[in-house]
Formats: C-alpha cells, structure tokens, sequence
C-alpha cells in the first residue's frame, strides 16, 4: 500500500510539472508579475516598518540635528523658538520624522527591490547599465541630502534676519512647517545630485549623446546658479559661487563621461548611434545596439 501511494505521489508530481513546463526564456504571466509585484511591496514595507521603529528610537538625537541652525541662528543674535502647536503636535511629529528617517534609511533596500523587479525583462548590457546606476544614485542621492541639509544651516539665518527685531518681537517657528521646509530642501537636493546619473545612463542606453549635451552648457550653468540662489539665499557670494560650481560640475562630470563614452564607440556628432544622419529616419524594425552587444 505504502509504495501504490508513493507511486501515486510521483505520477501526480510529474503531472504537474508537464502541466506547468518552465518557460526557457524566463517569461511570466501578467498574474505572476502582479504576485511577484505584491512581494516585493510587501518586503519594501517591512523594512521602511523596522527602520521607522529605528527612528522612533532615535528622535531626540535627530532632533538636535535639526534643531542646529535655529542654534546657529542664535549665535548670531537672531533667536529663535520653535514652536509645537496643539496637545498632540508632539506626537505627531514625532510619527513624521520616523517615518521619514525609515523612508531614508531604507532606500537602499526599495532601490534593490526594483533592481529585482525589473532585472529579469533586461537584457545583459542593460543589466550592466542598470547596475551602474544604481551603484551611484544611492549614494549621491545621500550626498545631495547631506548637502541639503548644510543648505538649510545657512538658510535658516538668513530668513530670519528678515524679522524686525525688538524687545517686543518673538519669533516663534510651527516644527511641522520646518520639518516639512527640511525634508523638501533635502529631497531636492538629493534629486539635482542624481540627475547627472540619468544623464549618463541616457547616453549610455543611446537615447542622447554627449555632444547635444555640451550644446546646452550655457543653460546648465544658469540652472545651476539659479538653484542654488533657490535653496541656498546666502548674503555672501563666495557660499553661492562655491555651492553653484560643485553643482555644475556634477552635470559637466556626466557631460565629459558621456563624450568619452560616445568616442570609444565611435559615436561623432554628425551621426546618431544607428549610424544615421540626424534628419535621417532609422528602420523601426532590426536588432538594437544593446542587442548586439549582447551577442
């Protein structure tokens, strides 16, 4: 009896598996991405949960972190008090910041669940590309934060050097509108930080060259200054033109790496990557150059 059932077992067994044949090329069904798609949410939110319990424990040393340009602002004879507004503002806060301190410090982990997510459908110089940048937009993205965070050390001062001052003057600041003012200052640096990392990635993948790049110098140097005279108002003209050159030298860094790319493959700029005149229209069907690579 015990072996009719083993027999039965098996048969069954490879039953299934004739029923279900492994695809060679590694497709899946839209329902098997949805569930692969409901994996990797779920893991994403279990670490942003874990890391915002982190943060939850660490309020008060990020607290003084944040609470360091209202202290340099001091020092410079503008004083200055946060304020909590209502019975529960302090709690609520406090949910905010750990939720943001566990969005950051689980960056790195949603990043690599959407590198998983999106490896298998890449072809292998894509994956190569892919790698690449993610490798450095995770941490010029923690760069950028870093840097927006110095910037809102010297923006602090300066906006409330605009308040009359007086005896009779309190200058009393809402903590959630500051916390908020933090995270979008920083968020925006981090995004400037990473956008030379996109460019280098469209010109690797072909999408844009080197030398259309170099064309639009003038309008890089313009948004540079002028994002920095953005976020960063400093009454000084050295902190401008210092924090507007290490901008702008992110996005020439990317331009001289996508010219250096375009000239080992031998890419001019006369010609598009198809080797097609830029007024010439390229055949929509044919291997692509990563296809090519990949052989």
């Amino acid at each position: 009896m015990a072996s009719d059932t083993q027999g039965d077992a098996q048969s069954t067994a490879q039953e299934k598996r004739s029923r279900t044949p492994k695809n060679p090329e590694g497709r899946m069904s839209l329902g098997e991405h949805l569930l692969e798609l409901r994996n990797r949410l779920v893991i994403c939110a279990i670490t942003v949960v874990v890391f915002a319990i982190v943060g939850w424990f660490v309020f008060d040393w990020v607290y003084a972190l944040l609470e360091r340009p209202f202290r340099l602002a001091e020092a410079q004879g503008l004083p200055a008090s946060l304020n909590f507004q209502g019975v529960g503002t302090g709690l609520s806060v406090k949910l905010q910041m750990s939720a943001y301190v566990g969005l950051l410090l689980s960056s790195p982990m949603i990043m690599l669940q959407i590198w998983l997510f999106v490896m298998p459908g890449l072809h292998r110089t894509e994956r190569r590309y892919a790698i690449g940048f993610f490798g450095t937009a995770i941490p010029m993205f923690f760069l950028g934060c870093a840097a927006g965070y110095w910037a809102i050390n010297q923006l602090v001062p300066v906006l409330l050097s605009f308040t009359p001052q007086g005896d009779t003057t309190d200058q009393l600041i809402r903590y959630d509108e500051y916390l908020a003012m933090l995270v979008k200052t920083m968020l925006a640096f981090g995004i400037a930080f990473v956008l030379p990392v996109v460019m280098v990635l469209l010109n690797f993948l072909g999408i844009i060259r080197g030398k259309t790049m170099l064309k639009a110098w003038r309008w890089l140097i313009f948004a540079s200054v002028l994002f920095t005279a953005v976020m960063v108002p400093t009454p000084e003209p050295f902190t401008l033109l210092a924090m507007s050159a290490a901008v702008a030298s992110l996005f020439f860094g990317a331009i001289i790496i996508a010219l250096i790319h375009d000239k080992r493959h031998g890419i001019t700029g006369e010609e598009s990557d198809d080797g097609l005149a830029d007024d010439e229209a390229s055949e929509i069907d044919g291997p692509s150059r990563l296809d090519e690579d990949d052989r």
